[in-house]
């Protein structure tokens, strides 16, 4: 079986229980915690920034995977690298250059991951995906949790999982949103190696009063098994 990682979105957390929240579910056999950023400007929604990223690195070794839905990106990146960020990834239409943007994440000592929303092209790709450390390719568009999986991504997903195999460095491609139980499974054998997941695990959990959401975690385990 491919080495597979799930990665808990705390956007669909309860924020006036966080670090408790982050603590349970990593607990509960989440790899990694996905800390989505929005700016009410590249997308409709406020979220969370630096501080609260700061606030909850010393409650976890787990990798702390910062996606930045912001425009402008450059002047936020350090703060997020200082904060305890372990990788960034941006979206290209929030950067003017965007070969300097994966080099100032590089910098400040992150991994760089570069963001395709449903519509973006992959072009971006054909002169900066040996500097990248992760893809992530959205299968919603950004702004909003609970949102319904957009099919299309598993084209961009099996697409991308070619070039990255075609090369020799190793490169995470993750997908988020959407990503439930029932088609987790599908999801990788299109691609994927990493899976963020806000709603199915944290409002599925509170659903049937499970706060350590062990059961969701390996559900969607179980289902990776199968691939």
């Amino acid at each position: 079986m491919a080495n597979y990682h799930i990665a808990s979105s705390i956007l669909s957390a309860n924020f006036a229980k966080l670090g408790e929240e982050i603590s349970n579910v990593i607990d509960s056999g989440a790899d990694i915690i996905h800390f989505d950023v929005m700016d009410n400007h590249y997308v409709p929604n406020l979220t969370i920034g630096p501080l609260v990223c700061e606030a909850i690195r010393p409650l976890t070794n787990a990798i702390i995977d910062v996606h930045l839905m912001v425009e402008p990106v450059d002047r936020i990146v350090p703060d997020f690298a200082k904060a305890g960020a372990n990788i960034i990834s941006f979206h290209p239409e929030a950067s003017r250059h965007i070969d300097r943007t994966i080099g100032l994440i590089k910098e400040q000592g992150c991994k760089a991951g570069l963001v395709f929303n449903p519509a973006t092209p992959l072009h971006y790709l054909d002169h900066v995906l040996d500097k990248l450390d992760l893809v992530l390719i959205m299968s919603v568009n950004p702004g909003f949790g609970g949102q319904k999986f957009i099919l299309e991504a598993l084209n961009k997903l099996k697409t991308v999982r070619k070039r990255i195999d075609a090369g020799s460095k190793k490169i995470l491609l993750e997908i988020d949103g959407g990503v439930k139980v029932d088609n987790i499974a599908e999801i990788a054998r299109s691609g994927a190696d990493t899976f963020v997941a806000g709603s199915a695990i944290f409002s599925a959990g509170r659903d049937n009063d499970l706060h350590r959401y062990d059961t969701v975690v390996a559900a969607l385990r179980a289902e990776l098994a199968k691939v």
